[in-house]
């Protein structure tokens, strides 16, 4: 007997182990294997359209995204062109009422000036008046009494300085 030609009895119980096992594989363990290789190639196929779906779900929310922020920014620039301009607006009214107060202080004050002379004058008039007659008077040697006449004479000075006129002599 050899290896080509086994003993029978041996070639029948390893033909049925071999049918047994066969059967068994094939009744049992293929249909789990087959279930379990369909399950694995439904995930991957699940899991390949879900992050097809995520990454277009992705991509949309990334447009609304970028749209958004274009929104944004053209409403930034908007705000800032707005302010900018209220600025300048605010600057220009302020401006403009600092220029009318000084020109209202600066009227204010010729005002002043004007009346601070014309008072000034007047005392000084009064002053030179009080001092010439004071001194016409020791020149004569007595009180000068006529003040009306001198205060003519003295009003008629004044009025010929502010002429123009040539001191009498």
């Amino acid at each position: 007997m050899g290896p080509l030609n086994p003993p029978h009895p041996e070639l029948i119980v390893g033909l049925v182990c071999f049918a047994l096992v066969f059967v068994i594989f094939a009744k049992v363990l293929v249909p789990r294997i087959e279930k379990i290789l369909a399950a694995r190639e439904e995930a991957i196929e699940g899991t390949a359209e879900r992050a097809v779906a995520l990454n277009e779900e992705a991509r949309r929310i990334l447009s609304e995204y970028q749209a958004e922020l274009s929104a944004a920014r053209h409403e930034a620039a908007r705000i800032r062109e707005t302010a900018t301009e209220e600025g300048a607006a605010l600057l220009a009214a302020l401006r403009a009422e600092g220029v009318r107060e000084r020109e209202d202080l600066v009227a204010s004050a010729k005002t002043q000036l004007e009346a601070d002379r014309i008072i000034a004058e007047a005392e000084l008039r009064e002053d030179i008046f009080a001092l010439a007659t004071e001194l016409a008077g020791r020149i004569v040697g007595e009180p000068l009494d006529d003040l009306a006449g001198a205060r003519a004479l003295a009003d008629e000075f004044f009025a010929g300085i502010e002429a123009g006129d040539p001191v009498k002599g």
